[in-house]
């Protein structure tokens, strides 16, 4: 499937930037933007900027990928609950699959997501990578228990 240079236009400020929208009628914050809340139906929504931290609820390894992702296997996509609770599906990177374990502090950062071709666009988008420490803090937790 070709790359629309079109949707990666649209989609750059969600993508890049993490924002999400919240919802006037509910409160209620989700992330990929939608015109129409996904919790209570309203259509009166706003962007809003969503954390940049949070924890991995729960993630798969994919060892069998399709065309164009084939240099990246396996690679781990996760459900990330930010510090507000929005959750965002999202691959995890700059972490060995075996070592992403549920509850581990992670990150945003931007990462190329999908590349059309040798010579076609670069899809750039919202990844989640360990915190600044995590690592440490798990270990310790790891020892306590």
């Amino acid at each position: 499937m070709r790359l629309s240079p079109a949707m990666l236009w649209r989609t750059r400020v969600p993508r890049y930037r993490l924002v999400g929208r919240v919802c006037k009628s509910c409160g209620r914050r989700h992330y990929p933007p939608r015109p129409v809340c996904p919790y209570c139906g309203s259509r009166d929504l706003e962007d809003a900027p969503l954390p940049r931290r949070g924890i991995v609820e729960t993630y798969t390894v994919i060892h069998t990928v399709m065309e164009g992702f084939r240099d990246r296997a396996p690679y781990v996509i996760g459900v990330v609950r930010l510090e507000d609770g929005t959750r965002v599906l999202a691959p995890i990177v700059d972490v060995e699959p075996d070592k992403v374990k549920t509850g581990m502090e992670v990150e945003a950062t931007l990462r190329r997501i999908r590349v059309d071709g040798p010579t076609g666009l670069i899809g750039y988008g919202a990844a989640f990578r360990p915190a600044a420490g995590a690592a440490e803090a798990g270990q310790r937790a790891a020892e306590k228990s």
